[in-house]
């Protein structure tokens, strides 16, 4: 019987530290993120360690001392060997804390020496990344957006794995490179966070925080917005691709050729069908949260698109206000999420979508000219 109730213990006693391990912090896949893991378990050891002392005196003491046993409580006033104690022992112990600790936050605040440089901007709610260059020509500019289809949670569909935490265009970098983050924000704070990687940082409008990270090991590796910032705050996850350098090459090489395929769009001349069928794809990434699938919107914050307003107005005014927002609204200025291909398309499916049947379209030439004051 002692047998069993010993197996029994050590089985209960192993599956808790396997419930531990999934509760405890991740060990991540960077050196600063081990540095933190060791931190943590360092500082929560002394807290252990402290708790198991003083309450373990605590209970020895209510139980030795008992009045039932005959125990005299003390009369003495103080102790100097006592006080001394009570002072220098801590002393030692929050310096025996503070030295791993301030070493830890110098490297991680480190972001010197980096072999690439990525801008990370967040909108409401997506974020844009930005591979910067010496040569203006080289960079890569992409907006990376939530891929949860809107019947997912709205509860029309099954959920799949990955349920708000897939995007269309995830952050994609070599492995054992120092790649710095330079984050920042174009509207309300948001929050960087990539828990494999123990980077957090704070996007704010009008400042730039710097933080890095040398990713050892290819995979993916998924992190959300931490800061609450309007009513999508749950919608725009991070996804970080860590890839192979002669992969990472490969896929910079395409992006850039993409870019360029981009560039040429702006001449053609596009047919209505091409721009409805490009409009309804962009409207469903970038437009559909506020003014829904429907374009009915959610009056008075997000107006309706549907038999009124700009959508059946002039074809200026509807452009202007896409390219350049408007202040004081929750609409925003897209001339930096959308090239201009997408903008004329998301324009022209507006104006003949949900019965609108408008009739005009905008070319990408012309909304070009609207953003760069070329005629």
């Amino acid at each position: 019987m002692r047998w069993l109730i010993a197996a029994t213990a050590l089985a209960s006693s192993i599956q808790a530290f396997a419930d531990w391990s999934a509760l405890n912090m991740t060990k991540g896949v960077t050196e600063i993120s081990r540095q933190v893991y060791d931190l943590h378990m360092l500082i929560f050891t002394i807290c252990v360690v402290i708790g198991v002392v003083v309450f373990g005196i605590m209970i020895w003491s209510m139980l030795v001392h008992r009045k039932s046993l005959g125990a005299e409580p003390a009369s003495f006033s103080h102790s100097t060997k006592l006080e001394y104690a009570w002072t220098i022992i801590p002393i030692f112990i929050l310096v025996g804390m503070a030295v791993p600790a301030t070493s830890t936050l110098r490297d991680m605040y480190d972001a010197s020496g980096a072999d690439m440089d990525i801008e990370v901007r967040g909108y409401q709610w997506k974020w844009q990344y930005t591979y910067l260059s010496d040569d203006p020509a080289q960079e890569v500019k992409f907006m990376s957006s939530l891929l949860t289809p809107a019947d997912e949670y709205y509860n029309r569909t099954p959920k799949r794995e990955h349920y708000l935490a897939d995007v269309d265009n995830p952050l994609v970098i070599p492995i054992n490179k120092r790649v710095r983050f330079l984050i920042t924000s174009n509207d309300v704070i948001h929050s960087w966070w990539v828990p494999d990687f123990a980077v957090k940082k704070d996007a704010i409008p009008g400042f730039v925080h710097e933080s890095w990270a040398v990713v050892e090991e290819p995979g993916i590796y998924r992190g959300k917005c931490t800061e609450l910032c309007g009513k999508d705050h749950g919608f725009m996850p991070i996804v970080v691709k860590a890839v192979e350098q002669d992969e990472y090459d490969a896929w910079l090489a395409m992006k850039q050729q993409e870019a360029l395929e981009v560039y040429e769009t702006v001449g053609k001349t596009w047919t209505m069908a091409e721009l409805m069928e490009t409009g309804e794809q962009v409207y469903a990434q970038h437009c559909q949260t506020c003014h829904q699938a429907n374009g009915e919107g959610i009056p008075p914050a997000f107006p309706s698109l549907v038999g009124q307003g700009l959508a059946i107005g002039p074809m200026d005014a509807h452009v202007d206000i896409v390219v350049n927002g408007k202040a004081g609204s929750a609409m925003q200025a897209f001339a930096a999420q959308l090239n201009p291909a997408e903008i004329a398309a998301v324009v022209t499916y507006e104006r003949n979508a949900w019965g609108n049947d408008v009739g005009d379209m905008v070319q990408p030439r012309d909304v070009n000219a609207l953003i760069t004051g070329e005629e």
